[in-house]
């Protein structure tokens, strides 16, 4: 009688299986979020608020020396509300970065430990923004309130399209850096520098049509699109681009699959290098 023989192979770098390991692990993808949502507001003093706190400084400092001293343009609309609608994604698409780059490093003890889908945990560390876009968002409905703009019906429903893309986005990028991050370390202190470089060349404190004939310039940026079709959707700054908002969500889309090639490249290597 022989004796059976198990061959174990690697799996493959695209494969539906994986979003079905996903499902059946998604008890533990909550927990993960919910972790790091305890984690980053424990100990403080006004939880939660901390979320509004960070974009809404930011927008009363670019309000007083970009709005104010240099006078620089908003499309029509008081500068504000301009740069906060701006900010609310900017964040978003930042904080998500930072931290899923750092997250196989910061749950090294886990994943050296217990075998579970390893995208789960830059995935989860990108839902919490979620939430924190969705506090900080109060204050964009109080803004709009204040200075007597009412929501776009379309803007109403573009919204979560520009989320999925601004997810898509952190997402596919910050798998890219996880994968690069658990090799080498420098990626830590590069990668500050690199989000204040974006973020210049991001339409977040100025009109994308700043830049004349150069717009095409910016348009490469996948945020570029998102945060101009919101404002476009929610203040009515310009026409709504629909083509420009295909070309961030086929961009992101791409990226994301970018970033998952990356990212399962590198992952059977990942308990070995941490």
């Amino acid at each position: 009688m022989e004796t059976p023989t198990t061959i174990i192979k690697p799996k493959k770098l695209f494969s539906f299986s994986d979003l079905k390991e996903i499902w059946e692990y998604r008890e533990l993808l909550y927990f993960f979020t919910w972790r790091d949502l305890k984690v980053r507001y424990k100990q403080t003093a006004i939880g939660v608020l901390w979320a509004v706190f960070q974009p809404f400084i930011t927008m009363v400092v670019f309000t007083v020396f970009f709005g104010g001293l240099l006078k620089i343009s908003s499309d029509g609309v008081p500068y504000p509300i301009f740069v906060y609608t701006g900010l609310l994604f900017w964040q978003f698409f930042s904080g998500a970065l930072s931290d899923t780059s750092n997250v196989m490093i910061a749950n090294q003890a886990i994943i050296t430990k217990v075998y579970f889908p390893r995208l789960i945990l830059p995935i989860s560390t990108v839902i919490t923004k979620f939430i924190d876009f969705g506090i900080a968002s109060i204050i964009l409905v109080g803004m709009m309130f204040y200075y007597g703009y009412a929501p776009r019906l379309v803007g109403l429903f573009i919204l979560p399209l520009l989320l999925v893309i601004t997810f898509m986005a952190s997402v596919g990028l910050g798998l890219f850096l996880a994968s690069i991050n658990v090799k080498y370390r420098d990626v830590r202190y590069a990668l500050p520098f690199f989000i204040q470089i974006l973020m210049f060349v991001t339409p977040v404190i100025y009109p994308a049509g700043i830049a004349g004939k150069y717009s095409w310039i910016l348009a490469l940026n996948p945020m570029m699109g998102v945060i101009q079709s919101a404002r476009a959707a929610l203040l009515g700054t310009t026409v709504l681009n629909w083509l420009l908002v295909f070309i961030s969500l086929v961009a992101t889309f791409i990226l994301m699959l970018f970033g998952i090639y990356m990212f399962k490249k590198t992952e059977r290597y990942f308990a070995d290098i941490i």
